[in-house]
């Protein structure tokens, strides 16, 4: 409900700029993980996707990279580097807010969680101590944290709702489709 509220009163323009200024921030762990996996085209790409958006993409709210000098990467996270190695994926599981994850992919998120210097450098969510930070943590840059973390997967979900919506109709045992489209979806990311 909060996705269609949010689609309704944001135009599509607005949430896609949202979107790429969140992947625009993140790209530390995609580019770490392209190099664990040996992937230095990917990793050259990415970081070429971050200097272009962050300069021309005016901070990353546009994506003249893909549009201008057609550089698209494949996303790579600590999930899919853990698989490269051989790590099986673990039981399923379907976890509120965040969305499905294998066991694997869930030890990735919290790795690239890790990764990401925005997490512990500038917004940190939990406080580390002597660990570098450009702001001191307390409750509300706590508070900020899961606000942007809110904000970010309201926008998200309102980008992909149509989607959602017509595979919500269109099964009938919508978990066992989520759980086989996902576990598909990864083993190939893996491949790749």
């Amino acid at each position: 409900p909060a996705a269609k509220v949010y689609n309704f009163f944001i135009p599509p323009d607005v949430q896609q700029s949202f979107s790429n200024v969140f992947q625009n921030i993140r790209f530390f762990p995609r580019l770490l993980n392209n190099l664990f996996q040996a992937k230095f085209q990917g990793a050259s790409i990415e970081l070429s996707r971050f200097l272009i958006n962050s300069t021309l993409g005016v901070g990353g709210l546009f994506d003249p990279a893909k549009i201008m000098f057609d550089l698209e990467t494949p996303f790579e996270d600590f999930g899919q580097t853990l698989g490269t190695y051989g790590v099986p994926p673990g039981p399923f599981l379907m976890i509120p807010f965040l969305g499905p994850f294998t066991l694997r992919d869930g030890i990735g998120y919290i790795g690239d969680s890790f990764l990401d210097p925005f997490n512990w450098l500038v917004l940190p969510f939990i406080e580390i101590a002597d660990a570098p930070r450009l702001i001191q943590h307390d409750t509300t840059i706590t508070l900020a944290r899961l606000g942007m973390v809110a904000g970010e997967t309201v926008n998200l979900r309102a980008l992909t709702l149509e989607t959602f919506q017509g595979v919500e109709e269109g099964t009938l045992d919508l978990y066992s489709a989520i759980r086989n489209a996902y576990l598909q979806q990864r083993a190939k990311a893996i491949r790749e």
